[in-house]
Parts: structure tokens; C-alpha cells; sequence
């Protein structure tokens, strides 16, 4: 009950639309835009490159209507660390909280900001990170050349953009929801226009033909040489693996609306309506521009499209060179709504935190205007501070795993709760159970097993990350 109490002070005025448009805001990024080139470029056919996508989202729908039964039983702030502080305990729960913090969420503000920066210098080139403001040589590397630390126009672009949307989130959830909304109606009616101009104005029979005639043929293809090499067994599993890196991230971000329960109206049907719908709108999306792709763009033209921008270069077959400036804003306002989606429910996990004692004291206060403005503020920061190390991006490879990872923990968090708390009010049960979360539970498994195995150096970093919590939890529990 004291929880509930705490969600009290929170506002609820988020319905069914604003939670379903938080979850396609958040989800659509700039991922459906670019990842399409490195999964051809893995596989190397229009078959297993649709497959790929099929599967992310299939699997990602029925993690998002498993999580249904979650937020029903726990309508409250936190989504997620909540979930798991429930079906496990404190520590588990804080290593979410402390991955989140640490890198899931701020490292993808930070990236998704960039992405925003480096499309506006389309529009006006002195926002390109090749324009320098500043630097200061650091030292040497091995070769004797100096090494700077530097800060580029489109890093600044980039922390202003996080620090406009922190503050407009301070000024209450009102505000922040028209924002979303808005913008995430532009940004499927811009999507779906994309696929609709592409399929009438840009096909052409003859390409699609010629890209699905071996529509099953498993190859990878290495940029240096420009060859494709025919791939099979352990290599095809590991291709596999590093291609679902990509459509699961382009995916990701569709908890976002079970942080900010506390704010939606009739939660217990609202916030697992909202997955659902969000989920199924953006899976049914991808799969349409990822057909128009084929349709519109050889099978080389996709693996080879410079800086993998595949949605530039389907935009200049179908409306020429004024393509690649309709693409610019295109993502421009993708991942601007995106942001403002991830900034507005993240801090709810550090307020949730910080009601636990796990967290910063101040992060648990509310503003006048009913939000966790310091935890909003504190984001913010650390995110900024993500965009001036120019790392973001090898972070988010180390944080795929984690993410995962605490994704089949929380599913497996359903049949904890179901043994612990056999009588607890469900007013949705996961569709599907048991068969469904097991699904995923045993395709997520498979997929983290072999990322560890193939991308050990990148993913290993991720899951030192999260165990370097476990000190940390029990320092401050020490403390208090």
C-alpha cells in the first residue's frame, strides 16, 4: 500500500493513445532507418533479412503482452524494477536499476541525440561533427600522433536537444504527452508515406524480382572487397545472432510506458493495451519498409549504402536528390519524439529507486508540477556526459545483452509470481502463458548464449557493467 500511496502525488493523465504513442515514440528511433544495411550485409538475402525482422518482432510482441499481466498487478511508477523487486529481490532489481542508469538509457538519449545532430547537419552543415569548436591534445598514441579530446558542433546540438526535452518533462507530464503524441503521428504518417511512395513511385519489378530469386541463399559480404561469400553452420548461427543485434535494438525501448504507470489513467488495462498496440504498430511498420527496400533498392545497393543510411538511398531512387533532405527531417523528428520518450519515463525508474534507497535521496521528490524533476535533471547530465566521450555507440553494443537479459529475467518473473503470489489480482494474464513466454524465454537465451560466444569482447564488457553493480548495491546498503 505505501506505494500506491507514493504514486498517488503522481498525475495520471496519460489514456490509452498517449501510452500507445509513448510506446511507438520510444521504440521508432533511428534503427529502421540504417540497421537494414549491416543485416544484408550478414546475411546477404531479402528472405532471411524480412525473416529477421519478422522475428524481432514477434518476439518483442509477446514479451510486451507477457509484461501485460506485470503492469496489471503492479500499476505503479518503476515498470520493469519494479517487476523484478517483486519476483526476486532488491539486488536484482538494483542491477536493472544500476545497468539503466549506468549505460541502457542514458548511453541511447545520448546516441539517439547524435543521430538527431548528424541529420541536421544535413539541413545546416556547422552542426556536422567535423565541426571542431574545441579541442586539447591528451597525449600520444603508439604511433606518436597526438591524441585530442574534442568537442564537435554536433555533440553541442546534441546535449542542447537533451536539455530542451528534460526541461520541457520538468514542466510537468501535460505538456511532455502533446509533445509525444504529436510527434509520433507525424512520425508514422512520414514512415508509412516512405513505404506507400516507395511501393508506387520507386519499385521496380525487375529489382525485386532479382533480389528475391535467391531469396534463401545465406551469404555475408565484406565491404573492403566487395564480394559476397557464401556462409553456413556455426558462421550463419553467428551472423544470425549479430544481424538480430540490430532489428531487437531498432525494436527496443517498448517498456518505456510500464516506468510511467503511475501516471496513466486506468492502468491495469491501459498500460498492457498499450504495449500491445504500440509493439504490433511498429512490428507491421518495419516489416512494410523493410519490403519496400527490397522493392525499391538492390540487395547490393542495401549492403553497400553509405554510412548504412538504406532509408537515403531508397528516398533518392523514389523522389531523387530532394530525397535524402525529406529523410533528414524524417529522422530529425524521429528521433526527437524518441528521445522525449525515453527522457520522460526513465526517470520514473530513478524515482522508483530512490523510494527503495537505492537511488540518489532527491531523485525521489516530486516538483510542483507532480514530476521527479532531480532524476529527470541528474539524466540529463549523465547522458550529456555520455555525448562528449564519443563512446555511446560501442556502449550500446555492450548493452544489448543486458538488456535482453533482464527481459527474460522479468518473463521468467512470471511464473516466480505465480507460484509467490498465487492469489494476487490479475485483471490480464500473459496471452499465450505458459507457451508464449517460454517462447521467448528459450529464443532469448539462445540469442544471448550466442552473442557471448561470438562477440565476446563487446558483450563481455556489457555484462561486467551490470556485475560491477553488485558492489556498489552492497556498499550502500552498508550506509544506511
Amino acid at each position: 500500500m505505501e506505494n500506491q500511496q507514493e504514486d498517488a502525488s503522481f498525475k495520471r493523465e496519460l489514456g490509452l493513445l498517449d501510452g500507445t504513442m509513448l510506446v511507438v515514440g520510444s521504440m521508432i528511433g533511428s534503427g529502421i532507418f540504417i540497421v537494414s544495411a549491416d543485416i544484408t550485409r550478414q546475411v546477404g538475402s531479402a528472405g532471411w533479412l524480412t525473416l529477421i525482422w519478422v522475428v524481432s518482432g514477434l518476439i518483442t510482441m509477446i514479451a510486451a503482452v507477457s509484461y501485460g499481466e506485470l503492469s496489471a498487478m503492479f500499476p505503479k511508477a518503476g515498470g520493469q524494477y519494479v517487476y523484478l523487486k517483486e519476483a526476486y529481490n532488491k539486488l536484482i532489481a538494483f542491477l536493472y536499476g544500476w545497468s539503466f542508469f549506468a549505460v541502457i538509457q542514458t548511453g541511447t538519449i545520448a546516441a539517439v541525440g547524435v543521430a538527431f545532430s548528424k541529420f541536421a547537419a544535413y539541413l545546416y552543415k556547422p552542426f556536422s561533427e567535423t565541426n571542431i569548436l574545441w579541442q586539447i591534445q591528451t597525449g600520444t598514441n603508439a604511433a606518436g600522433q597526438p591524441e585530442y579530446f574534442s568537442i564537435s558542433a554536433a555533440q553541442l546540438v546534441s546535449i542542447l536537444t537533451i536539455i530542451l526535452l528534460s526541461y520541457l518533462n520538468s514542466r510537468g507530464v501535460k505538456n511532455s504527452k502533446i509533445l509525444q503524441t504529436f510527434m509520433t503521428i507525424i512520425k508514422i504518417a512520414s514512415l508509412l508515406g516512405l513505404v506507400v511512395f516507395g511501393f508506387t513511385m520507386g519499385a521496380k519489378a525487375e529489382v525485386w524480382d532479382a533480389n528475391w530469386a535467391d531469396a534463401w541463399t545465406t551469404r555475408s559480404f565484406d565491404l573492403q572487397t566487395g564480394l559476397w561469400t557464401n556462409i553456413g553452420g556455426a558462421a550463419l548461427f553467428a551472423a544470425i545472432s549479430a544481424s538480430m543485434v540490430g532489428s531487437l535494438f531498432s525494436s527496443d525501448a517498448w517498456n518505456g510506458v510500464t516506468f510511467i504507470a503511475g501516471e496513466i489513467k486506468n492502468p491495469k488495462r491501459n498500460v498492457g493495451l498499450s504495449l500491445f498496440l504500440g509493439t504490433f504498430i511498429v512490428t507491421v511498420i518495419y516489416i512494410l519498409a523493410n519490403l519496400m527496400y527490397l522493392a525499391v533498392v538492390p540487395l547490393d545497393g542495401i549492403a553497400t549504402a553509405p554510412s548504412d543510411r538504406v532509408a537515403v538511398v531508397a528516398a533518392q531512387h523514389i523522389f531523387g536528390n530532394v530525397g535524402t533532405l525529406i529523410i533528414a527531417v524524417m529522422i530529425m523528428i524521429s528521433t526527437f519524439a524518441c528521445n522525449n520518450g525515453l527522457i520522460m519515463a526513465g526517470a520514473r525508474v530513478y524515482y522508483t529507486m530512490a523510494k527503495d534507497g537505492l537511488f540518489f535521496k532527491k531523485a525521489a521528490n516530486l516538483n510542483e508540477a507532480g514530476v521527479p524533476a532531480w532524476a529527470l535533471w541528474i539524466q540529463c547530465i549523465w547522458a550529456s556526459a555520455l555525448c562528449l566521450t564519443g563512446t555511446y555507440g560501442a556502449l550500446l553494443d555492450f548493452v544489448m545483452i543486458i538488456v535482453i537479459i533482464f527481459y527474460i529475467l522479468t518473463i521468467v518473473g512470471i511464473f516466480i509470481l505465480r507460484q509467490k503470489m498465487p492469489h494476487a489480482e490479475r485483471p490480464y494474464k500473459a496471452f499465450g502463458y505458459p507457451v508464449l513466454p517460454v517462447i521467448y524465454i528459450l529464443v532469448a537465451t539462445a540469442f544471448c548464449v550466442s552473442l557471448l560466444v561470438t562477440r565476446i569482447s563487446t558483450c563481455g564488457w556489457g555484462v561486467l557493467i551490470m556485475l560491477a553493480g553488485i558492489p556498489v548495491y552492497y556498499l550502500s546498503r552498508q550506509k544506511e
